[in-house]
């Protein structure tokens, strides 16, 4: 059953998928209409889910999904993901590859390479209060209150010390 994201519980599971580039506000629209039905069509052994989707800062899908009311089972994950996998081909972007970290730069979303983090940091590019992305937030209250945090406050830390 499909809830509007806002309305989700603070302790709402979550699933961050990071778009390989910005979404246009046109691509957005087009989309919305999906992920209301996904949400609302979104079962678990037959169990109607209470779940939301949303886009956020033109750059992360957000799943939302309400467990008190029922969890998510392996085969619903998998569906998700498929869905996920389809709205790669109809945007023709990448929203399941992990290699990029995003970071809030100039009131920009600015995406980097894993492997250019450390030279990054070096040449002072990012500092432990560079707002960060961190796309392995799994809880609803967590998304509101630090997506982005400052990157010395998340697994990144170990690379500002």
């Amino acid at each position: 059953m499909y809830v509007p994201f806002d309305q989700l519980p603070a302790s709402a599971r979550v699933w961050i998928y990071q778009a390989s580039r910005s979404l246009t506000e046109a691509e957005e629209a087009r989309i919305q209409p999906l992920l209301s039905r996904f949400a609302e069509e979104w079962t678990s052994h037959g169990r109607t889910l209470q779940a939301s989707a949303e886009v956020l800062h033109h750059q992360f899908l957000v799943v939302g999904l309400d467990e008190a009311v029922a969890d998510a089972s392996g085969c619903s994950i998998d569906a998700s993901v498929r869905f996920v996998r389809e709205l790669e081909q109809l945007l023709d972007i990448s929203l399941l590859e992990k290699s990029q970290l995003a970071f809030l730069v100039d009131e920009q979303v600015r995406l980097l390479d894993r492997r250019q983090l450390k030279e990054a940091v070096e040449a002072g590019q990012l500092t432990s209060t560079t707002p960060y992305f961190d796309a392995t937030v799994s809880r609803k209250d967590t998304l509101k209150s630090a997506f982005p945090a400052p990157a010395g406050t998340t697994w990144l830390s170990r690379y500002f010390g």
